[in-house]
């Protein structure tokens, strides 16, 4: 007996359809429940943007024991890779040390606009 496969896995897209953050790091009045969210329990809602993202889920607690959080910059860095955007890195150092929850918040509200589903390729299932 043969089965037929349907569905195909697909590579994770880029975006390219704007080279800008689609909010600022300050627009958090965008999203006050997430932002409410993000200020209040800042671990918490990076834990749910990171696997929203397809990242381990407990990445972010990484942030907790540096000066500068990786796990934030370098989400921002990936994420503006992915989605084409114009950014520095130096930017992106400031905004996860100095401006943590705002950053988190920025992410999730991109992450909303662009609307590219995650897709882990080379996963098997049984």
């Amino acid at each position: 007996m043969s089965r037929m496969v349907v569905n195909q896995p697909q590579p994770v897209m880029e975006s390219r359809e704007s080279d800008e953050w689609g909010s600022g790091i300050c627009d958090c009045c965008q999203d006050v429940p997430e932002c409410c969210c993000a200020f209040w329990c800042c671990p918490c809602f990076a834990c749910i943007v990171t696997r929203d993202y397809g990242q381990c889920l407990c990445l972010p607690l990484l942030d907790i024991f540096g000066l500068i959080p990786p796990a934030a910059m370098s989400l921002r860095v990936s994420m503006r890779q992915r989605y084409g955007i114009k950014d520095t890195i130096c930017r992106d150092c400031l905004f996860a040390s100095f401006c943590n929850p705002c950053s988190w918040c920025q992410m999730s509200r991109e992450m909303k606009r662009r609307k590219i589903p995650v897709l882990l390729v080379g996963a098997k299932t049984t």
